[in-house]
């Protein structure tokens, strides 16, 4: 139920984040919608290793971890070579309200999605659902990193847009080799 709350969500986040990017010339506005779309792909995956007999499959939930992790990785690529267009083609990030808006509301509302997530995975020894909910505490992360981003850009820092989308870039290959261990948070 959780991850279909959030798929709901971020198919909101996603879009709004992705037209706000657009508008704006915003790599790390950009990459933070992108990344909810990764994100949202963890929650189907989540949801596909507790359906039917993959309810109780120890090998679904290998697959499903799996299938985090790399989910975790399609981000990275994405956000370097863009970042590297942005700035070699000269691109500034314009100031964006509906940004600011969207993640904002993504800062408040995914640490207790994620947190409730991550519970979840360590009483279900569900290592794919905390995956997930580390997911949904990185989003958070991130949405704090653009909005700060989105606000300085305001004063003239431009630079601050493409450093946050290529400390995002680092952090989900980071995130992606960490589930790919089975690290996941599940137990921390």
């Amino acid at each position: 139920m959780l991850s279909l709350v959030t798929l709901c969500w971020l198919g909101a986040e996603s879009g709004l984040a992705l037209a706000a990017g657009w508008h704006a010339d915003s790599a790390a506005l950009l990459g933070w919608g992108l990344s909810s779309l990764v994100e949202a792909l963890a929650s189907l995956i989540v949801v596909w290793r507790f359906t039917g007999s993959r309810t109780l499959s120890p090998h679904a939930e290998r697959t499903a971890t799996r299938a985090v992790a790399v989910s975790f990785w399609l981000l990275a690529p994405y956000l370097v070579v863009h970042v590297a267009h942005e700035v070699g083609a000269g691109h500034r990030a314009a100031p964006t309200v509906l940004g600011m808006v969207v993640t904002t509301v993504s800062l408040i509302s995914m640490p207790a999605l994620g947190l409730a997530k991550r519970r979840l995975g360590a009483r279900l020894g569900s290592p794919s659902t905390a995956g997930e909910g580390t997911q949904n505490l990185l989003c958070a992360a991130v949405a704090g990193g653009v909005l700060i981003g989105l606000w300085l850009n305001t004063m003239g820092l431009w630079w601050v847009d493409p450093a946050v989308a290529l400390l995002l870039a680092g952090v989900a290959v980071r995130e992606g080799v960490r589930a790919w261990q089975g690290q996941a948070g599940c137990c921390h």
